[in-house]
């Protein structure tokens, strides 16, 4: 038994000796191997009649695109991007049909090169039929009654009008920081006057001032009027 054991350890340790081994050089064949599989491709990017460069066309790893993988031509048309061998890369731009070209497999080395072409899209547009003003009054009369919608300067102005603020402030619910600063200002007034009648604000001048110039701005004024 001790001999069948010593043997038995014996074996595992060349076996794991052997793995130790075995493992940088399977390492270096797995990047080999990747490496082998990675291509630097380059290229233009032209119309198909014309041979001219198309500048800002987006080049798409197809099946990819949410990793990123992708680029634009410059203003020339050249780009370049890096992938594996086999995938496929997708052309777009706008005016063009749209094209798709698989890369190969058995590409020697490490870069390729490609021109792509392009064909113009032909856009189809429904038919529109422009009619005159039957007289130049009419024309007159529904130019001027024409409502042109308030631009972002208009709309910012008539938010900031003070009688549409006041007529907001009405509406409006107040906030959380306007209702806690209210409930402050009524504790702290009822705790002023614990154990004593408050005053009355109908002998405060302050009040009444207060009073007449809320009448003035119209503040008592119905919503019908």
């Amino acid at each position: 038994m001790p001999y069948q054991r010593t043997k038995v350890d014996r074996m595992k340790k060349i076996v794991l000796y052997i793995l130790l081994l075995s493992g940088p050089v399977i390492a270096k064949a797995q990047f080999d191997k990747l490496k082998d599989s990675v291509v630097e491709v380059y290229g233009f990017v032209m119309t198909a009649d014309s041979l001219q460069g198309i500048p800002a066309v987006s080049i798409i790893v197809k099946g990819r695109s949410a990793m990123g993988r992708g680029t634009i031509s410059n203003d020339q048309g050249v780009f370049n991007i890096v992938l594996f061998k086999g995938d496929s890369l997708e052309f777009s731009s706008i005016g063009y049909k749209s094209k798709t070209v698989a890369v190969p497999t058995n590409i020697n080395g490490n870069q390729y090169s490609m021109i792509q072409l392009m064909i113009s899209d032909t856009f189809h547009l429904a038919m529109t039929i422009v009619k005159p003003r039957p007289t130049k009054e009419q024309f007159e009369r529904e130019f001027v009654n024409t409502k042109v919608p308030d631009d972002d300067i208009e709309i910012a102005r008539q938010n900031t009008d003070a009688l549409k603020r006041r007529a907001l402030y009405k509406t409006l619910p107040a906030d959380a920081r306007e209702a806690s600063n209210t409930y402050l200002r009524q504790s702290a007034q009822r705790y002023s006057y614990q154990g004593q009648q408050p005053p009355q604000n109908i002998f405060s001048p302050l009040a009444w001032a207060s009073f007449i110039q809320a009448w003035k701005r119209g503040d008592f004024k119905s919503s019908n009027n």
